[in-house]
């Protein structure tokens, strides 16, 4: 992709697992870092199903996610505007989740709102070329 306004159109297999797409700019990111107090196997189950309940939503694009042996996790999920932010903040799964995070999982967490202006990536198979200004740039 060498601009934000054109769609990803490279197959979802030609990119890293874990990875979103891409998707075309203006878009808003959520940013949730967070701390957990202990490993928790209820707390991996809980984060599979808001994956999945959050990928029906109208509105929800992707996420990336990763968390650290210290318990530090920061989740990104990409959404199309604000409106689709609101009804997924007020979906009552959603809320029973962020409820029982902060009583059984978390001790601490931050969460961000972010427009995402412009967008690009690149990957080895594309060659050593800046993504933003193609071969021999």
């Amino acid at each position: 992709m060498t601009t934000s306004q054109q769609p990803d159109t490279r197959p979802s297999d030609a990119r890293p697992p874990g990875f979103a797409g891409r998707f075309p700019a203006p878009y808003v990111a959520v940013i949730f870092t967070s701390q957990r107090r202990a490993p928790d196997p209820s707390y991996d189950a809980m984060a599979t199903a808001m994956v999945e309940l959050a990928a029906l939503q109208p509105g929800y694009l992707g996420a990336e996610s990763a968390r650290g042996a210290d318990g530090l996790g920061i989740t990104v999920s990409y959404w199309m505007d604000e409106a689709a932010i609101a009804a997924w903040r007020a979906e009552l799964r959603h809320q029973a989740a962020r409820d029982t995070g902060r009583l059984r999982w978390y001790s601490h967490y931050e969460l961000r709102v972010a427009r995402v202006e412009r967008a690009y990536g690149w990957d080895e198979a594309d060659g050593p070329a800046d993504p933003l200004h193609g071969a021999g740039a």
